[in-house]
């Protein structure tokens, strides 16, 4: 898995959105596509070559960058026909269709791409990998998602959420888990629906679902990486990572 934006909703200096690239015998997944990370993207593989493109949730900092790949695919690929399938949330066929017409974009998203929205209650098989997805509490309908490969092996990104035992039940025994950051190191000032998690929880949450490893992501530059590691790792009794712009990591 490579980062290509792990940024909160303000992307850091120099850096991007959420985006990251999973790639597993020659297939590439690539899950998210906020802004900035297209061209990321192409730092590390040729867009064409996506196979597939898995939207957790429509929040900007999730899906904006979509409009200039498929502006790649569409006007750049050559006699290319292959449409990378597109795999997004209930709704999104409407949401792409009101913001290509805002973007004077039209169908672009839509016509670029080979788009499904799924039913989040089933399994994804998407070529060697399965994926299942689960609903997170967050301030739109967002699904965390279980990545699976034939051997065994998985990769859980919980997307934006605030603290749940959803995440937790899909993460059971997982192999490497990214959890966001959002709220600082902790703990949580407030109270209120939680749609974000402190590095403190996510350490706990990470605990509880006995995940083998942890990264946290969705982090803002402004942001102690110190203080987030150290309150993570207090809570997930373990070694905790940092996702950073290009950094890969092997599941």
């Amino acid at each position: 898995m490579t980062v290509l934006g792990k940024s909160s909703a303000m992307p850091d200096a120099g850096g991007a959105n959420s985006g990251y690239l999973l790639s597993h015998e020659g297939f590439k997944l690539l899950v998210d596509c906020g802004n900035g990370v297209f061209a990321k993207l192409r730092e590390h593989s040729d867009p064409a070559e996506v196979d597939v493109v898995l939207i957790t949730h429509l929040h900007p900092d999730h899906v904006l960058d979509l409009y200039p790949f498929s502006h790649a695919l569409t006007y750049h690929s050559g006699r290319s026909v292959r449409r990378p399938l597109l795999w997004a949330p209930p709704g999104a066929a409407e949401a792409f269709a009101t913001a290509g017409a805002v973007f004077g974009a039209g169908s672009q998203v839509s016509d670029a791409f080979t788009l499904t929205e799924y039913d989040p209650v089933l399994e994804l098989v998407v070529g060697p990998l399965t994926i299942v997805l689960r609903e997170v509490p967050h301030f739109v309908r967002t699904w965390a998602c279980d990545v699976r490969s034939e051997d065994g092996r998985r990769f859980t990104y919980g997307a934006d959420c605030g603290p749940s035992d959803a995440i937790v039940a899909l993460a059971r025994d997982t192999d490497l888990l990214m959890l966001e950051a959002t709220e600082g190191a902790g703990p949580h000032q407030g109270g209120g629906f939680r749609g974000h998690m402190t590095a403190e929880e996510a350490g706990g949450i990470g605990r509880r679902a006995a995940a083998k490893r942890l990264l946290l992501t969705h982090y803002s530059d402004k942001l102690d990486a110190a203080a987030l590691r150290h309150a993570a790792e207090e809570q997930f009794g373990g070694p905790v990572e940092l996702a950073a712009a290009a950094a890969r990591y092997t599941v």
